[in-house]
């Protein structure tokens, strides 16, 4: 008697951080940061040892993406970039369809840096643009001009087979119809996907240190934020690319496969300083995370042979609480089996259900039109 196949291994994504940027914006609270020297020589190693020693846990799981994200990677060289998705390759193997993506910044956009990108493998482009308005890129802190963005996304419309743009918006003083011209040319350059972020003012900022000062002045209040998220919603639907989650915008079959690794609940490796990870070893549900300091890290790899800093499994609840938080951010929801851990959550849906604020069908739990822009208030709601 031949015995049934062993199950395909679920697949895993791959985050990788670098952590160096050009300048730091005043809005970011990323973990990145400004160095006058970069090793690369160093950094090439340390990546491709944490890939080994992830590989050694994980066991042969096929990657479906890699994402380098930072800080600026397209500041690293493309040595590195071929070398870490070299080590990739041998160490998990590549799906068929495998997604890999580089962010980049339009001020370090090089033709030539752009084709070694993707002649190592990177397949997709996400470009921060943050604005197409002169002014407001200084007050962002951006380096590069409007015109400098736009070159930059002709460039890599010429290299890579997928492109992604992110804007900010409900920046000072503006207005729904300056962002409306905005965000229509925007979907007049983008390729398929875009990430429109409102900002936001976080602790530990410049921005927030202004705002605490009262010194960030012009953004808008509850009407205008209310009037700047339905600009968006309306345009990007009328252009094909509606929100298949919460910031960001495809065309059906552009959506981001990596992001969606984390919004449904997947596992993925996260190396580099500060990364994060969630994997499932052992039947249990396990979060890492890395040293955050780039030195610290670097030397932790070299002298301990691991750049984790904790790791932590999760409880059923907690677990149930991160798929329930970021599996509705999502078009499409969560599924409503993955929240058995909540326990009975009649009493708090059915209210929400009736203001129409949430539905449920077919075995997922998903926000309205009405409820996404308050999903913060719905979250509250559900796990009070």
């Amino acid at each position: 008697m031949i015995p049934d196949p062993a199950p395909p291994a679920e697949p895993l994504a791959l985050y990788v951080h670098w952590p160096f940027c050009a300048a730091k914006c005043p809005y970011c609270d990323f973990n990145s940061h400004v160095a006058p020297r970069v090793d690369h020589e160093g950094w090439r190693r340390a990546l491709v040892a944490e890939i080994a020693r992830m590989r050694a846990e994980t066991g042969p799981r096929p990657l479906s993406s890699v994402f380098f994200g930072g800080g600026t990677p397209s500041l690293m060289e493309p040595e590195t970039v071929e070398a870490v998705l070299e080590a990739a390759r041998a160490a998990w193997g590549f799906r068929n369809d495998v997604e890999i993506t580089m962010e980049a910044n339009p001020a370090s956009a090089d033709a030539g840096r752009f084709r070694a990108y993707a002649a190592a493998g990177v397949g997709r482009l996400s470009l921060g643009v943050q604005a197409l308005d002169d002014r407001a890129l200084r007050a962002l802190g951006r380096l590069h001009g409007a015109d400098e963005a736009r070159a930059a996304l002709r460039l890599a419309r010429e290299v890579f087979g997928r492109v992604s743009l992110d804007l900010i918006y409900a920046r000072q003083d503006q207005t729904p119809e300056a962002w409306a011209a905005e965000l229509a040319e925007a979907l007049r350059l983008a390729d398929g996907h875009l990430s429109l972020y409102a900002l936001t003012i976080e602790d530990g900022t410049a921005f927030g240190a202004r705002w605490r000062a009262g010194r960030l002045r012009g953004l808008p209040d509850e009407d205008r934020a209310v009037a700047l998220w339905e600009v968006t919603q309306r345009l990007t639907e009328a252009a094909g690319l509606p929100a298949y989650e919460i910031s960001n915008h495809a065309r059906p079959g552009e959506e981001s496969r990596h992001n969606l690794t984390y919004w449904r609940g997947g596992d993925w490796v996260g190396i580099g300083p500060g990364a994060h990870g969630r994997l499932t070893l052992g039947g249990r549900r396990w979060a890492t995370e890395a040293v955050r300091a780039p030195g610290a890290w670097l030397a932790a790899v070299a002298g301990r042979g691991s750049g984790e800093a904790a790791r932590e499994a999760l409880p059923p609840r907690e677990a149930a609480e991160e798929r329930l938080m970021m599996g509705l951010r999502l078009a499409e929801g969560v599924e409503e089996a993955a929240l058995g851990p909540l326990g009975d959550l009649e009493a708090r849906l059915g209210p929400l259900e009736a203001e129409g604020l949430l539905v449920r069908e077919g075995g997922r739990l998903r926000a309205t039109e009405r409820g996404r822009p308050l999903l913060d208030a719905l979250l509250r709601a559900i796990l009070a």
